[in-house]
C-alpha cells in the first residue's frame, strides 16, 4: 500500500511528492490520447485500438491498468459469451480532461510553429 509523504502544499519539483507520479502518469506517451478517446464515450478494447492504431494491444493494455489503478479509468467486465469490457472514464478522469483538452488545443494551435523552429534548428545542424 503506497502512504503519502507529508509534503503538503503538493509540489511536483519535490522529488518526494505524490504528484510527481500524478505528472508523470499524465505525460507518458499514451495517456493523454486514451483520455481523449475515452472522452467520447464508453469504448471496447478494441474500439481503443481503432482509434489509437499505432499502440500495441500489450501496451494498450497496461496503460490501461495503471490508468485503472490510478482511479482516472473505469473497467467494467460484462458476464456475456464472448465476454463484453467497457472503459470509461471516472469522474476523476473526466476533471482531467478540462487540462487535457487545453493541451490539444495548444498543440495543434502552436505544430506548425513548432515544425518550423525544428525545421530551422536542423538546417542550422547541418551548416
Amino acid at each position: 500500500m503506497d502512504t503519502v509523504p507529508d509534503c503538503v502544499p503538493y509540489d511536483v519539483l519535490d522529488v518526494a511528492c505524490p504528484s510527481r507520479m500524478v505528472l508523470a502518469r499524465v505525460g507518458e506517451k499514451w495517456t493523454v490520447r486514451i483520455l481523449l478517446s475515452l472522452d467520447r464515450s464508453v469504448l471496447r478494447f478494441t474500439e481503443l485500438r481503432g482509434l489509437l492504431t499505432d499502440i500495441t494491444p500489450k501496451v494498450l493494455t497496461e496503460t490501461l491498468r495503471a490508468l485503472e489503478r490510478d482511479g482516472l479509468v473505469a473497467r467494467q467486465v460484462f458476464a456475456e459469451v464472448p465476454p463484453r469490457v467497457e472503459y470509461r472514464l471516472t469522474p476523476l478522469g473526466t476533471s482531467l480532461l478540462d487540462a487535457v483538452q487545453t493541451l490539444r488545443s495548444w498543440s495543434e494551435a502552436n505544430a506548425a510553429q513548432i515544425v518550423e523552429a525544428r525545421a530551422r534548428a536542423d538546417a542550422r545542424a547541418l551548416v
